[in-house]
C-alpha cells in the first residue's frame, strides 16, 4: 500500500520548470531511493512532500490524504519528517536543544518525547555523549546524526533523508547507513535522496533516476543496479 503518492507534479522556480509532471509512490514500510545529477530535482521533491516548497499543479497524498500545498509544520503533524541536505542544525544550542526542537509538535506528550529521545540515544550513542554540547561544535558526522535524531523525534511515519553520506568519511558513511536500514526496520518508511546511487541502491527496496525534472528509470533496487544504462550513467561504469 502506497503511504506517498505523488501524481503529475510540476514545480517552478520562478521561470524555472524544476520537477515536470513527476508521478511516484513509495509503499509503506520500504525505502525508496531517488537517485540522479545535481539539478535533477532530487531535493525539490523533497522539499514538496515536506511543504517548503508548493506544487503548480499536480497532487501529493499521505496515506490518501491530499497534503499539495499546505504549511510544512502542518506536515510534520501529519508524520512527515525531513533531514535536509547540508543537515542545518542549529549550532548555538546544544544537541539535547536541538532534539527537543524537532519534538516541538508533540510538546504535549512530554512521556513520549523523551522515550522518543532515548530512542535516538540508542541509535546514535555519539550524541548521547555530546548532548550538552553545541551542536555547531561537532563533527561533520555527529551533526549528520543529530539532523536525522531530531527529524526522528517528530515520531515520523515517512522519512525524508536528502545526501545523508554527503561530504563523510567512509567508515562514518557505513554507520550512517546501517543505522538508516535500522530505522527503516523499526517501521519508518524512507525516501532518500543519495549522491552515492551504488550505496543508496543496496540499501534500498526500490529506485526512481531522475534527469532535468523528470523520471527516467525506476524499478526494483536489483533491477537498476544490474541495468546497463543505469550503471554507465549513475554508477560509474564503462
Amino acid at each position: 500500500m502506497a503511504l506517498l503518492a505523488i501524481e503529475n507534479l510540476h514545480i517552478f522556480y520562478g521561470h524555472v520548470h524544476a520537477l515536470k509532471g513527476i508521478s511516484l509512490e513509495v509503499n509503506e514500510g520500504e525505502i525508496l531511493a531517488l537517485l540522479g545529477a545535481n539539478g535533477a530535482g532530487k531535493s525539490t521533491t523533497l522539499r514538496a512532500v515536506s511543504g517548503l516548497v508548493h506544487p503548480r499543479t499536480g497532487r501529493i497524498a499521505l496515506g490518501g490524504k491530499d497534503i499539495s500545498g499546505i504549511m510544512a509544520q502542518d506536515v510534520v503533524r501529519l508524520g512527515v519528517a525531513h533531514a535536509p541536505e547540508g543537515r542545518k542544525v542549529f549550532s548555538t544550542l546544544t544537541v539535547d536543544e536541538n532534539l527537543d526542537l524537532g519534538g516541538y509538535t508533540r510538546s504535549r506528550d512530554p512521556k513520549g518525547l523523551e522515550e522518543s529521545k532515548s530512542q535516538v540515544f540508542r541509535l546514535f550513542p555519539r550524541l548521547l555523549e555530546r548532548r550538552r554540547q553545541l551542536a555547531g561544535t561537532l563533527s561533520g558526522g555527529e551533526q549528520q546524526m543529530l539532523s536525522i535524531g531530531r527529524a526522528l523525534m517528530a515520531k515520523p511515519k515517512l522519512l525524508l533523508l536528502d545526501e545523508p553520506s554527503l561530504g563523510l568519511a567512509p567508515l562514518l558513511v557505513k554507520d550512517i547507513f546501517h543505522t538508516i536500514r535500522e530505522i527503516n526496520t523499526q517501521g519508518v518508511t524512507i525516501l532518500l535522496v543519495e549522491q552515492n546511487a551504488r550505496v543508496a541502491l543496496k540499501l534500498a527496496h526500490r529506485g526512481v533516476v531522475l534527469e532535468t525534472g523528470s523520471i527516467a528509470f525506476s524499478g526494483t533496487a536489483s533491477d537498476l543496479l544490474n541495468d546497463e544504462r543505469v550503471r554507465k550513467s549513475y554508477l560509474g561504469e564503462k
